[in-house]
């Protein structure tokens, strides 16, 4: 039942505080990711170098992480894993996205979109828009939440913090562009193998908190068309789950890239954002539910 003290902590710091504006670890990961990036990520043996830099990164967060599980105790578990979660975070940035959509105002809510989405928002019609958003939700939910809480329940502070290294760093780098192809090729295989369980287990909470039946059924019939191996039974069950359709063309860095479309029923509208803040809401009640009653078995 600690462990489930520590878990309700950190949402209770993050409810409260939501991502520190000064001196979060990812910042400085991002930036220290930025200089290694611009000095590694040029010449011959782009995909050496970018192993290089992802271990380089990776193996002095992870030493650190090993020496504070061993003498920390539950209030800096707490802490560390608040500092990884991003719940109030995503809902403070997909609230301006359903205002402006709701109130009509297009421009604003593609200027909103554009600080969750890496997609190109010129063009988005409202549909589009209100489809980026959901996406992002159901996406982000698994990597900026349940992947957390699965590491911390595998692996203590060393998961978490491994886990979150790794995504940050695919997040920049794990790009297909000529800049990234080769330089995040290992960032972004890792990220794919620490994120694969966690994934699962995210499009299976979807569906026990929506539609389950169609869930899963778009689980299995579209999640495997996806370009990323996790991500696509996650946004294939999460659309089901709601009974709306996502996926579709978009466009990214000026390109056009066809997308399978996902799940069944209806398009986007304003509201489906906030419906998929729900839906993320009553899964994690579904892990905390299953969480107490592992403890307590195990008590």
């Amino acid at each position: 039942m600690v462990t489930l003290g520590v878990i309700l902590a950190a949402l209770l710091l993050d409810a409260w505080l939501g991502e520190p504006r000064r001196f979060h670890p990812l910042v400085g990961l991002g930036r220290l990711a930025d200089g290694v990036e611009g000095w590694l990520n040029r010449g011959r043996w782009r995909r050496l170098r970018g192993g290089a830099a992802l271990a380089s990164l990776l193996m002095p967060a992870l030493a650190v992480a090993v020496v504070l599980d061993h003498y920390a105790g539950p209030w800096l578990d707490a802490l560390v894993l608040y500092l990884t979660i991003g719940l109030k975070s995503l809902h403070d940035h997909v609230r301006p996205v359903t205002l402006a959509l709701e109130r009509g105002e297009l421009a604003a809510a593609r200027a909103a979109v554009a600080r969750l989405v890496s997609r190109d928002p010129e063009g988005l019609d409202e549909r589009g828009v209100a489809r980026a958003a959901t996406e992002s939700v159901l996406e982000n939910g698994s990597d900026a939440l349940f992947a957390s809480l699965f590491w911390y329940l595998a692996a203590g502070l060393p998961g978490v913090v491994a886990h979150r290294v790794v995504n940050t760093l695919d997040a920049m780098w794990g790009y297909r562009t000529d800049r990234f192809r080769e330089f995040g090729w290992a960032a972004a295989r890792l990220d794919d193998v620490l994120n694969w369980l966690p994934a699962r287990l995210t499009a299976l909470s979807y569906a026990l908190a929506g539609d389950l039946l169609r869930a899963l059924r778009c689980w299995q019939l579209q999640g495997g068309r996806w370009e990323s191996p996790n991500a696509g039974p996650v946004m294939a069950a999460g659309a089901g789950a709601l009974g709306v359709r996502l996926g579709g063309p978009a466009r990214y860095h000026g390109r056009l890239r066809r997308r399978p479309l996902l799940g069944e029923g209806i398009a986007p509208s304003p509201e489906t954002p906030g419906q998929a803040l729900a839906l993320l809401r009553r899964a994690l009640g579904w892990w905390l539910a299953l969480i107490a009653l592992g403890g307590w078995a195990v008590g």
